[in-house]
């Protein structure tokens, strides 16, 4: 004899599995990195979602950081950036405030709109992005040897199906920021 099913689990059952497809299928804002045509990676990406690059100047040959925030409108804001020296393409002052620290020059209060943001990560220049989630800030390499790629990073709205290949695969290739680059998290 098989076991009897009461009526309310069945109910429960059915509700349960309604709001995990609704779950799946509601659109949410990612901040989507895009390598050409193809989406690379996908964060959540809704009001307050910071993340920075950081990258070494080609010149300079010193490591150099922006710090980027998704904005109430869902525009990527450029809100600061650090440096070790000032050079070719280097600005004397932006934002609201600039100081001096740990031999850092740090620029903050910039808070203008980068959207889309668009990066031609060339190996050289070992761009890095680390994603601000808490306490826990992984960092995801974004440079490749020839040709270098064109990412594009901006925010979109999507069902999570539809990015969750690039959701999972930041998550498999983060490493140490501190271990890459021997710099502190900003």
């Amino acid at each position: 004899m098989a076991p009897r099913v009461a009526p309310g689990a069945i109910g429960i059952t059915l509700v349960a599995a309604a709001i995990m497809a609704a779950a799946l299928a509601w659109p949410l804002p990612w901040l989507t990195v895009h390598d050409g045509g193809d989406l690379r990676y996908a964060f959540p990406g809704g009001e307050g979602a910071r993340f920075t690059l950081r990258w070494m100047h080609s010149v300079e040959k010193e490591d150099w950081e922006e710090w980027f925030e998704v904005g109430k409108s869902g525009a990527i804001m450029l809100t600061g950036t650090r440096f070790k020296t000032f050079g070719a393409g280097v600005p004397a002052a932006a934002g609201t405030a600039t100081r001096l620290d740990n031999g850092w020059v740090v620029m903050t209060g910039i808070d203008r709109a980068v959207d889309p943001l668009a990066v031609q990560a060339a190996a050289a220049e070992r761009y890095r992005m680390r994603y601000h989630l808490g306490p826990f800030e992984p960092t995801f390499a974004l440079s490749r040897a020839e040709p270098p790629p064109v990412l594009t990073f901006s925010v979109k709205r999507a069902p999570l199906w539809r990015v969750l290949p690039a959701l999972v695969r930041p998550w498999r290739l983060a490493y140490s920021f501190e271990r890459d680059t021997g710099a502190n998290s900003q």
